[in-house]
C-alpha cells in the first residue's frame, strides 16, 4: 500500500487479488447478501486508492482496510436503514460451503445453516466481532486496532457474543 500511496497504482491489483476474498467474506457476513457484498467490496477498494494519502503503514495494511470496510458498511446501512439484514440460508451455504455437496454430509450442512442463521440473527456489533475473530482469523490486538477500543475489550465482547451466538442457536435448533 505504500507503493500506491506514493503512486504506483498499478499495485492496487495486487491488493485486489490478495485481499479481496477475505473482505468480500467479511462483508457477506455483515449483509448476508451476496450482491451487496460485491458492490462493497469494490467500494473499499475504490476508497483505498482515494484515501491512499490516509495510509501511514504504522499499522497493518489489513487493519486499514477493515477500518475502510466498516465505514462502508455504516454508510451502506445509512443509505438503506428500510433493508433489514437479509439471510438467504440457502445462498450463504453455497458461499461459504461451496456449493452442493453428497447427500452423507446433509446433517453437517443443516447444522452450518443454523449457525449461520444463528449468527444473522444476533446484534451487528456481536456478529462482526465474531466474524472478525472467527471467521477472518484476526487478532484481539488487531481488532482492537480496528474497533479503536483496547484488547481486553474485545476479548470481553468476542466472549459475550459466542454467549450470545449459542443462545441463538440453541432457540433455532428447538
Amino acid at each position: 500500500m505504500l507503493r500506491v500511496k506514493a503512486g504506483d497504482v498499478n499495485r492496487m491489483g495486487l491488493l485486489f487479488e490478495r485481499y479481496h476474498k477475505q473482505l468480500f467474506g467479511f462483508l457477506y457476513h455483515m449483509l448476508g447478501r451476496a450482491d451487496a457484498s460485491e458492490d462493497l467490496v469494490q467500494t473499499v477498494f475504490y476508497r483505498m486508492l482515494k484515501y491512499r494519502h490516509t495510509f501511514t503503514g504504522a499499522g497493518e495494511f489489513r487493519t486499514w482496510m477493515y477500518h475502510l470496510a466498516r465505514n462502508v458498511l455504516a454508510d451502506h446501512a445509512k443509505k438503506n436503514r428500510h433493508d433489514r439484514h437479509h439471510t438467504d440460508v440457502a445462498e450463504m451455504a453455497e458461499h461459504l460451503g461451496g456449493g452442493d455437496r453428497a447427500d452423507e454430509h446433509l446433517e453437517q450442512d443443516q447444522e452450518v445453516a443454523q449457525l449461520h442463521q444463528a449468527l444473522a440473527r444476533m446484534s451487528p456489533e456481536n456478529r462482526e466481532i465474531l466474524v472478525l475473530s472467527r471467521f477472518q482469523e484476526m487478532k484481539y490486538a488487531q481488532i482492537a486496532q480496528v474497533l479503536n477500543t483496547t484488547e481486553g475489550a474485545v476479548k470481553v465482547r468476542v466472549h459475550r457474543a459466542m454467549k450470545e451466538l449459542k443462545t441463538v442457536y440453541l432457540r433455532i435448533e428447538n
